[in-house]
Order: structure tokens, then sequence, then C-alpha cells
């Protein structure tokens, strides 16, 4: 879940759409019916199997990790890390970090008590670590199964200035709309394929009594993500690309085209669960939650990525592929549907033995099955076995991803400068919370999106 200082575009988001958006749409029809520190020492006695990564003994030694994950994401992710424990012999502690990682760890690099791995969310923020210095480049074991298992594409996202930082264990498809089937039923309505389809169906559905769509407005970076599949459908790629490199201002028509769209959601109080202001007091995990619990439940649909399946397993009843099935974002007007991308990049602060291997054991495919079995999450690693997935909607989220190749679009606030794009309570975060609140401003809204860009990017 998304949560800085970002850069520039990567060139891999300049990549042509179709092949993503023609491998998620699929989905629909089956899921819903540096330092080579590493390269040394004693090997631990762990192993499983002849494709299992081979890594040091590191017994006695600690290592902390830090994340922006909370709830069963970060429940989730810990099992990696018992795993890598085990193996090793290594002490690791997580570490939560907030929304605000790029504050929380510059503080503490800078107070000279930095975590060993770090999880960046945003890509603009592991070049602006980079370029401080506060990376290690990746030993030779970690670029060597990072160079097995990883297009070029994810590769390219983790590098900086031709030298490899990172490595993308972490993926998110967020081009998906989830929906309680139940509420599907009872209203008699089916799964659309395009905006004006969605709309239909979330009216008809607020006429059959539940609340249509769940938006989790407190957080900020949600509204980003709403933003982002309906620009990307409706302006196209190149007109993403310039946005997100803000070589286009926000001020151009472009931009009142998509708040214009999105307004039409934004604006029907009947179409969003608790209305505006119950929308901006949604945080999102219960965005979620309140579209699987109850009956009628709380509300029929909720946005975001493949890792929503996490929170619907870990804190409602509800099965994900039975009660709770999804379908592609929506194409709006003669768009293609959308396919935003986004991920969670280690990095290593430390030029250590341990955090060497850290990074090797996630770019590996033992450390991505132990994680995509628990679900609710998504793997870049191609070659990982699908099999690993628990579920049928999960293995076809991440054939998806996989069949994409490097033929993606990346969160575009994730590109942005942290001020502007990744900080809670400012900038495109708290412009959109705005525009939420008063969706008919889409005028005010777009002058103090620029302003805000214009001085983060000023900045970066």
């Amino acid at each position: 879940m998304r949560t800085s200082s970002k850069r520039m575009q990567h060139r891999t988001a300049r990549a042509a759409l179709a092949a993503t958006a023609a491998a998620t749409l699929a989905l629909t029809a089956t899921a819903c019916g540096g330092g080579s520190k590493n390269s040394g020492g004693d090997k631990a006695s762990a192993s499983q199997g002849s494709g299992s990564v081979s890594l040091p003994s590191l017994k006695g030694q600690k290592l902390e990790v830090a994340a922006v994950w909370t709830g069963p994401e970060q429940k989730n992710f810990q099992k990696v890390l018992d795993e890598f424990g085990k193996r090793t012999g290594a002490s690791v502690t997580f570490v939560p970090t907030g929304d605000n990682i790029s504050t929380f760890l510059g503080t503490k690099i800078e107070g000279g008590a930095p975590p060993d791995v770090a999880f960046l969310p945003q890509v603009g923020v592991l070049h602006q670590f980079a370029a401080k210095g506060w990376l290690k480049p990746l030993g030779t074991a970690a670029q060597a199964q990072l160079d097995k298992n990883y297009s070029t594409g994810w590769k390219d996202l983790g590098a900086y200035q031709g030298k490899q930082y990172g490595v993308y264990a972490k993926a998110a498809n967020k081009s998906l709309i989830w929906y309680n089937t139940a509420a599907f039923a009872t209203a008699a309505v089916s799964e659309p394929k395009t905006w004006a389809e969605f709309l239909k169906t979330a009216e008809t559905v607020f006429e059959s009594g539940t609340p249509p769509v769940s938006i989790g407005g407190a957080n900020g970076w949600t509204l980003t993500d709403w933003f982002e599949n309906v620009y990307l459908s409706q302006a196209g790629p190149a007109k993403y690309d310039q946005l997100a490199q803000h070589k286009i201002k926000w001020t151009d028509p472009s931009v009142k085209a998509a708040l214009t769209t999105l307004g039409q959601l934004f604006g029907n109080k009947n179409l969003i669960a608790g209305g505006q202001s119950g929308a901006l007091q949604t945080e999102f995990p219960k965005s979620i939650t309140q579209t699987f619990t109850g009956n009628p439940p709380g509300a029929a649909m909720v946005y975001e990525g493949d890792f929503v399946a996490a929170v619907i397993s870990a804190n409602t009843k509800a099965k994900v592929g039975t009660d709770a099935k999804v379908f592609p974002f929506p194409a709006v007007g003669s768009g293609k549907a959308p396919v935003v991308s986004g991920g969670d990049v280690a990095v290593a602060l430390k030029d250590s033995k341990a955090s060497q291997a850290l990074l090797t054991f996630l770019a590996s495919t033992d450390a991505a099955k132990v994680w995509a079995s628990s679900g609710g999450y998504l793997s870049p690693n191609k070659s990982l076995d699908l099999s690993a997935y628990p579920d049928e909607v999960s293995r076809n989220i991440a054939q998806a991803l996989v069949a994409a190749g490097d033929n993606f679009r990346f969160d575009m606030s994730d590109q942005a400068p942290a001020a502007f794009g990744g900080t809670d309570g400012q900038g495109e975060w708290k412009d959109l919370q705005d525009f939420l609140k008063n969706p008919k401003d889409i005028t005010g809204a777009q002058s103090q999106l620029e302003a805000d860009a214009a001085k983060a990017y000023a900045g970066s």
C-alpha cells in the first residue's frame, strides 16, 4: 500500500500499455467465475531443494528491516523474515515506518542509526536516497538472483545512474475493483467493462439498497490511484508519461477531463458509502472490510490493488474467489482499460553481509514462494511458479503481471517528489482529498495541484 521524495519518470514506464491491459482483462473470465560481502562466508545449513538460493551463515547477527506495512501485510512479510532467520541464523526485527517513509528513514540515516534494509514504496525515493549516497549497491549474489528472476523493466526500476540498488520484491496491480458477489446478485448486475457501465451499475446497486462504492479517502494515496487509472485510460500512455515527469502542467486540459470524469463518482453522494464526508473519514482497511461485512454490506465495491485480498482474508469471513471477486478497472470513453502498477523496492542502507544476504533472499523464488502462499501479495519474479499463489484469483492477477513483461505504467504519484506525491496531509494527497470534498471545483483543484507540483519538482 502506497506510501517521500521521488523523481523523474523511469524509462520502463514509457513502455506500451497494450500487452498488460490484454493480460489483465483476461483474468476476468477465469478469476471471477554495490558491496559484494554476501559472496563469501559459511553457508547456512537450511535448504529447500535444488532450486533453493544459497545464503551465508549469519548466526548471532542482528538485522533491522523497515517498511510501511501494518496488519495483514506486515504479518505475511514476517513469515519471509522468519524463513530468512531460520536459514541463516540471523535475528531479524521489523520496524514499521508509517506513511511518511522518506521522512522516517531520512531522520534515521542522518541520526546515524538507519535500519539495515528498507522497503521503499516509491521509485523516486530510491533515486533521492541513491543521489545522496545513502544506499549500498547490490552485491554479486543478489545481482545474480535478480538477473535470473526479473525482467529488464523491474531491474531498471531498482537502478540509478547505472548502478543496481534495489530488488522489487513486492509488486501491485493497482487497476482492480473488488466486489461483494451477494450485493451484485441482489442488484442483479454484472461486472462493468466501461466507466459508463460502472456508473450505471453503481446506480442500480444503490437502488437495491446497498451503498455502491467504498472509498478510503482518509488515506490520500488511494485517491491518487483513482485519478491515475482514470487519467491513463482517458488521456493515454503518452500524456501519462508527460504528467508523471511534470512535462505538462496539472492545469492541462487532459487533467481537467480526468477530474471531470472522476467527479461523476466523487460528486454523487448516492454512489459513495457514507457520502463524501464519510469517505474522507474512512481509512483504507475499513474501506475493504465494510464492503465484505454486514447484511446488507456497507458497500458493494471497493477499488484498490491485489493487496486487498490480504485484508479480506484476514479481517472478514468473505472468501476470495467466492464471496469476493474482482474485475479490471473500467475503460474510460474510447480509451483502453488502464493498468497501473506499483511496488516496494528493498534496498540496503548498511553495507553488511547480513543486509546483502537478505537482498539475495528477497530476489529469489524461495522468498517469493513463502510470501505468495499467504495471499494478498504479487511478485514480479518471473521464475515463481503460479501454483505458489493460494487461489485462482491471485494466480490470474499474477499471471497478468508476468505476461506483461516490461509493458506497464508505474504509479504516477510514486514517481513524483515526495512533497507532492508521497506525503500525508500535503501535495497531491491533500489536494485530491479537497477535490473529493468539493468535486465541483475542478479549476481550483487543478490550480492547487499545479502549484504544489511546481514547488515540489523545483526543489527535487
